[in-house]
């Protein structure tokens, strides 16, 4: 079954939620944002959430407002960072609560994963094609996101996620949830042999054949091959410890449904980007 289901609501954008994960938690919002129903024209039509892009930015900040307002939080809470495809994650505290909501210059630096324990603060990033990663540890009241391209991917951004939750929080990898969300499939991936080679050497460290974990699929004799970021995180996380059962993984590919996400592949470069977010209430 898909974890992300489309949820409506009176500003009519698109927006998905993980449903599961809320209905057992109240004090929980998590979800994706697609591409419907914002105030974006052009190329970035029309919710676009990328300050980053070339869009005016108060169409992005008032698009950014209309989803804070779909799933009833303040503006003020939400955080976000700079995404430099690395793989360094960032303690969010209530002194960086806030950052980059309006302003890109102002997001976190250097940094792809943000995790916290803060209530009332709202994690996000953005994407085009790149694989939106969730944790959720209901023990601790923590939670994390992740932007993991292809370099963060083969850097185990969703590894160092893990890890910096436990340091911080005490988390215990065998009870916590995640997720990957929305974002290109082996279908429209298609790579040259400098991707090739570094999904290869993380499959090596890991001492697997990547093409028995169908992680890579050769195309044709030019040498490029079809890669599966979405499984290549998931053996990742369970190597990190996380149990199967609690890894909910999407269906959707962002590059097959240009009609509901933005596409960076399959548009050329020229588009917007979805978000990603999660947060925690105060309460029981």
């Amino acid at each position: 079954m898909e974890p992300f289901v489309p949820m409506e609501s009176a500003e009519r954008i698109s927006l998905f939620n993980i449903d599961k994960w809320m209905q057992h938690n109240k004090r929980l919002t998590v979800g994706f944002t697609g591409r419907q129903g914002g105030s974006s024209s052009g190329e970035y039509r029309s919710l676009n959430m990328g300050l980053h892009v070339g869009d005016d930015a108060p169409d992005v900040i008032a698009n950014r407002k209309l989803v804070s307002q779909a799933i009833m939080w303040p503006f003020t809470a939400w955080t976000c960072t700079e995404q430099v495809h690395s793989n360094r994650v960032c303690v969010i505290d209530q002194a960086l609560r806030g950052k980059g909501k309006d302003s890109h210059h102002d997001a976190i630096k250097k940094c792809d994963a943000l995790i916290t324990n803060e209530v009332g603060t709202l994690l996000v990033s953005y994407y085009a094609d790149c694989v939106p990663l969730f944790f959720y540890d209901k023990v601790h009241s923590a939670i994390g996101l992740a932007h993991a391209g292809w370099r963060g991917t083969v850097q185990e951004i969703a590894k160092e996620t893990i890890e910096a939750m436990t340091k911080h929080y005490g988390t215990d990898p065998a009870q916590l949830q995640v997720a990957i969300g929305p974002s290109i499939g082996q279908c429209c991936y298609e790579v040259d042999q400098s991707v090739i080679s570094e999904v290869e050497r993380l499959a090596n460290r890991y001492q697997v054949n990547p093409a028995e974990q169908k992680w890579i699929e050769t195309t044709n004799s030019s040498g490029k091959a079809q890669i599966d970021l979405k499984e290549i995180n998931r053996q990742i996380m369970m190597e990190a410890g996380i149990l199967p059962i609690h890894i909910e993984l999407t269906t959707y590919c962002t590059g097959c449904r240009t009609d509901l996400f933005f596409s960076h592949r399959m548009e050329n470069g020229k588009t917007g980007r979805m978000a990603s977010w999660i947060g925690l209430t105060e309460g029981e």
